[in-house]
């Protein structure tokens, strides 16, 4: 077994979503719970599948998004995981809607750092491992940071 490195595309301004998954019908599933919840945000969605003709099977309603997700599927090339890109809404959004999805076994990360998938390989194909997301801590937040975490938190809407 090899492990692998694998960086993710996030869409500037926007979000990745990795997830693990095990049917065909995830593509179709994600789309309608990300349009049901948030019906205009951008986004796209791939989904790698495990036998059968192993595709990658995309849908979503941003051309551009869609391409990204595709290529961040095909690259991490293991089989039943998915990648949604997105962008004018934010992953807090839709993800309890997308972990409600009935194939969905897991979810590596929500993100809109640089992100590294870590993928083991041997002679059967691929697994995600886990992910790095984003950078080492630089300290512990001190009483003015507080403040300015909740000051922002306030700003963007998600407290009063």
């Amino acid at each position: 077994m090899e492990l692998k490195l694998v960086p993710l595309e996030v869409p500037e301004g926007g979000n990745l979503i990795l997830g693990q998954t095990h049917f065909i019908k995830t593509v179709e599933d994600v789309y309608e719970a990300i349009v049901n919840t948030v019906p205009n945000m951008k986004f796209g969605v791939a989904f790698n599948e495990a036998s059968g003709p192993c595709l990658t099977r995309v849908d979503g309603n941003d051309a551009a998004l869609q391409a990204m997700a595709a290529r961040n599927a095909f690259a991490v090339a293991a089989g039943h995981i998915f990648v949604v890109v997105m962008k004018e809404g934010y992953p807090i959004n839709v993800l309890g809607r997308i972990k409600d999805v009935p194939e969905v076994c897991s979810i590596f990360c929500a993100t809109a750092n640089p992100v590294q998938a870590v993928v083991a390989e041997n002679d059967q194909g691929r697994g995600v491992v886990g992910v790095i997301d984003g950078f080492r801590p630089k300290g512990v937040e001190t009483s003015p940071d507080i403040e300015k975490r909740r000051a922002f938190l306030r700003t963007i809407g998600y407290k009063r």
